[in-house]
């Protein structure tokens, strides 16, 4: 009975690292398309009216310019979605997920999430203006949620407790258009951490 009862109030483990997304070092190009992405396992998808102008970016100078998505250039609202090619994720319990990221303007950078069933959600909670890049961590389980129309990229209703035990698919956008240099969103990296779930077969 004891040790049933500290099991119960251990907290769950950490997940692992469900997958990381870093982009390929390769030239400049627009659109970021699947040939950018470095890591094998990942399905790259852009959205909504300005999908076709986000842009894969780079700079010799300074040196150790990362290779991002950027936002700049997007003639309307944007979105940029990942999706492992064999499994789905359950982003519940103690899950979490890191960027690196650089915003300008009134540009937010948030998390956008496709469930298994189809639908979207955007986080309320977003990464903001910084003067240079930085890193910032969000537990999945203290998020709020609104429904996403993916097509336009203009945020709903509030969406109250969502089923998150599979999600499949995980991205950012800051439903906004670019405006160049003084007002867009760069994203270096992204992780998610979580447990991997076979999806199920229709499920997306």
């Amino acid at each position: 009975m004891l040790a049933a009862i500290v099991a119960l109030a251990a907290p769950a483990a950490d997940p692992g690292l469900f997958f990381r997304e870093d982009w390929k070092e390769t030239a400049a190009a627009t659109p970021v398309t699947q040939e950018h992405v470095a890591n094998p396992d990942l399905v790259l998808t852009r959205h909504g009216p300005g999908q076709a102008q986000i842009r894969k970016s780079h700079h010799d100078t300074p040196a150790d310019d990362p290779y991002y998505v950027w936002s700049g250039e997007a003639e309307g609202n944007w979105a940029v979605s990942l999706r492992h090619r064999a499994s789905a994720v359950d982003l519940t319990g103690p899950a979490k997920i890191r960027w690196r990221s650089k915003q300008a303007g009134f540009r937010r950078l948030r998390i956008i999430l496709k469930l298994e069933g189809g639908a979207w959600l955007v986080s309320e909670e977003h990464d903001d203006e910084s003067a240079d890049w930085r890193v910032r961590e969000f537990a999945v389980s203290d998020l709020r949620w609104r429904v996403l129309d993916i097509a336009t990229l203009v945020e709903g209703r509030r969406a109250e407790s969502p089923d998150l035990s599979r999600v499949a698919e995980v991205g950012f956008s800051d439903l906004m258009r670019g405006g160049r240099t003084q007002a867009c969103s760069r994203l270096d990296w992204i992780e998610v951490y979580g447990r991997s779930v076979a999806p199920k077969e229709g499920g997306r």
